[in-house]
């Protein structure tokens, strides 16, 4: 039994380190991904917290209520392994004025249901309060008249799913309410303490309050319809007035102490076995010997007791039958061993604390008229609490930041690029002549570039966007956060690189070396040179003019950013990186259309997407005025007389005058190649010949 309790225990507390490591591993939607699901005339508000939570705002600008996802507060996972997101909007009140799904990835529904299933599901909501008794109608009927239950229609072979998403929207729905609603706090759910035993009998539970009794007469039942249109539909009543309608017994067995006390030997093992397979739900057990009953004629096993509902703290607490035979313990009085008894279960991460009060409330019917009658209705409560010496509860696991995982995940990945990009920065920085130079350079660097594509690019996904400079213009603008750069550990070390090469080098560093995009275009240049495709090259006016391009492509990116940022998402599509290298060309045809096009621009026109519409490119070339030196040597017949380095310069990137335009250097080396070498280099050759002429003049 000791090593039981211990793998209860331990179950018990991985279950919840799951559901809150799940919790900070889910980041929130950021507001532009939130904004366009909220209906005029409300409006987004601020952000409430950090488990994207926000503030629901009126025509006016006055608060009306929340907004919030279920993914990062309750990611209980689906089929897939994935958590359902779904967006929630309340009022003040806590009434849901709409639910609509955000993200999922329901194998039943991706690929077999029709989707909209899925979505049409979650309008039942709206119009229902967070304190209705909601539950996923069964498929063998929704219940009857009079329930205590409010039920919503689910989809017939996608149950399952349906219900986890319920479960994620009361779960997060019951976290808000607690916290914004009623200041409550929650933390993490007591469970039964395995370890803790106490031998103990039926009269010390009933003694101790641990056992709770609710006892409703004939006489007092008829005080509750008195002067209603049900006063004489009950003649039971009227016959024995002091017999009892109620004799409603509640006892938490969560606690293995007390089931012991309450079940036979068979029925606490069938219970245990039942806890080892459910570890989140709390049982619960109740009796009634009267007349009423627990529950109607069409009530299913396995389903919400359509008599039955509780609350805890103002919320409701789902119950379900947990479909349990119950076999009371012989020390048990007769008269419970002949009632009607339920175990019913809740999911404790739904909120549930057995060791706070909560109630628990029965429908009591009558029905006037014999065709088509009527039903009314009376509630009957009963609290109940069971003492916290027979629970335990998880310490709060601190998560790590999300940047601490970000780095653990990825510890290899950095590793290896770090040791390429000091590597390449060492070469770079203090052998960039050697390394030009050398006879084997052009398969060195198509070498690198390899690298570069498969391992930064395809592997790493690493390559840069625009994307993250605008974010990062408007969150300066807007006085947020920058911890968004830290989750993408892997881009953030390329971006510090690069801003580093800026002062060292201009743009060259990345635009020629670390973009993978770039190069692929240059693999692309070289193929088509191997296939002797005719090369295009704009003229020098063209040329020039053509450049201009990316600041503008850039500038409407910039204005999209601050006037329409809902369409900038499709505006970053100038950018063939997310097809060519996310998504490994797997997306729509006219995306693959576009990227595999400026590939084969680049076998005719070299590198033509970089040297004129990248709009990062553009932001490289701006952030290259940071450069600090002139790091190519040029001499002072570099443009007159000699021209080889312009022609030879594939970019365009060297004036007639011999001067480099490093925000255009993409840092080939063709030209340090040529600049160094005796053979290539017309004022090397000339000087030599002239030195030749005065030997053979001495």
């Amino acid at each position: 039994m000791g090593s039981n309790h211990l793998t209860y225990r331990l179950v018990a507390a991985l279950c919840v380190w799951l559901c809150t490591a799940l919790s900070a591993w889910a980041e929130p939607l950021p507001r532009d991904a939130i904004a366009p699901y909220i209906q005029p005339p409300m409006l987004l508000g601020e952000a409430l917290n950090d488990q994207g939570v926000w503030q629901l705002l009126n025509s006016g600008g006055a608060e009306a209520g929340y907004v919030f996802e279920t993914e990062p507060m309750a990611p209980l996972p689906g089929f897939s392994g994935a958590a359902i997101n779904v967006l929630v909007v309340l009022d003040l009140e806590g009434r849901f004025l709409d639910v609509q799904l955000i993200s999922h990835n329901e194998p039943i529904f991706v690929s077999g249901l029709p989707e909209h299933l899925f979505y049409d599901f979650f309008k039942q909501y709206r119009g229902h309060s967070i304190s209705d008794s909601l539950v996923v109608g069964s498929p063998y009927g929704t219940g009857s008249d009079g329930s205590a239950l409010v039920y919503l229609d689910g989809v017939t072979k996608g149950t399952a799913s349906i219900r986890i998403a319920h479960e994620s929207i009361l779960a997060a729905t019951l976290k808000v309410a607690r916290e914004k609603m009623n200041g409550i706090a929650t933390g993490p759910p007591a469970f039964p303490d395995p370890d803790y035993t106490e031998d103990l009998t039926w009269s010390d539970l009933v003694d101790q309050g641990i056992v709770t009794r609710k006892t409703v007469s004939n006489r007092e039942m008829d005080e509750y319809f008195a002067g209603t249109l049900w006063e004489d539909d009950d003649p039971q009543a009227q016959e024995n007035p002091d017999a009892l309608y109620l004799d409603l017994w509640v006892v938490d067995i969560g606690a293995p102490s007390v089931a012991k006390a309450v079940l036979s030997p068979d029925g606490f093992q069938e219970l245990q076995q039942f806890m080892s397979i459910s570890t989140t739900d709390e049982p619960v057990l109740v009796i009634e010997t009267a007349r009423h009953g627990l529950v109607t004629d069409a009530f299913v096993r396995n389903t919400a007791p359509d008599l039955i509902s509780a609350e805890q703290g103002g919320f409701p607490i789902a119950f379900r039958d947990s479909d349990i035979f119950v076999e009371l313990n012989h020390a048990v009085p007769e008269a419970l061993h002949d009632g009607a008894a339920l175990i019913l279960r809740t999911d404790r991460r739904l909120g549930f604390d057995p060791t706070a009060e909560w109630i628990l409330r029965i429908k009591a019917l009558r029905a006037h008229g014999s065709f088509q009658p009527q039903i009314g209705s009376a509630t009957l409560e009963l609290p109940h609490i069971t003492p916290d010496r027979f629970y335990a509860r998880i310490e709060p696991v601190t998560p790590s930041p999300p940047w601490v995982d970000a780095l653990r995940n990825r510890q290899t990945d950095l590793i290896i690029l770090s040791v390429f990009l000091i590597g390449l920065l060492a070469v770079l920085g203090l052998r960039l002549n050697r390394l030009a130079g050398h006879r084997h350079f052009t398969a060195i660097r198509l070498g690198i570039l390899a690298f570069v594509v498969g391992f930064i690019g395809w592997w790493g996904q690493g390559q840069l966007s625009i994307a993250t400079p605008l974010a990062v213009g408007r969150t300066a603008l807007e006085g947020g956060s920058y911890g968004f750069l830290l989750y993408d550990p892997f881009s953030l070390v390329i971006w510090a690189v690069t801003i580093i090469g800026f002062v060292l080098w201009g743009r060259g560093l990345f635009c020629g070396w670390l973009c993978p995009f770039g190069a692929l275009q240059e693999f692309a240049h070289h193929l088509g040179r191997l296939l002797r495709l005719p090369q295009i090259e704009p003229s020098a006016l063209w040329d020039n003019r053509l450049k201009w391009l990316k600041y503008i492509v850039l500038a409407v990116l910039v204005y999209f950013l601050f006037t329409a940022p809902a369409r900038l998402d499709k505006a970053i599509e100038v950018e063939p990186f997310k097809t060519a290298i996310t998504t490994f060309f797997i997306r729509e045809w006219y995306y693959v259309a576009y990227a595999v096009g400026l590939l084969l621009l680049s076998m005719v026109l070299f590198k033509g997407f970089c040297r004129y519409v990248c709009p990062l490119g553009a932001v490289m070339a701006i952030g290259g005025l940071l450069r600090g030196r002139k790091w190519i040597d040029r001499r002072s017949a570099c443009g007159s007389p000699c021209q080889l380095c312009k022609v030879k310069c594939s970019y365009g990137a060297i004036k007639k005058t011999g001067e480099i335009q490093y925000s255009e250097c993409f840092q080939c080396l063709d030209c340090v190649t040529i600049h160094d070498d005796p053979k290539q280099c017309v004022p090397l050759i000339l000087a030599a010949r002239e030195r030749k002429r005065r030997i053979a003049a001495q």
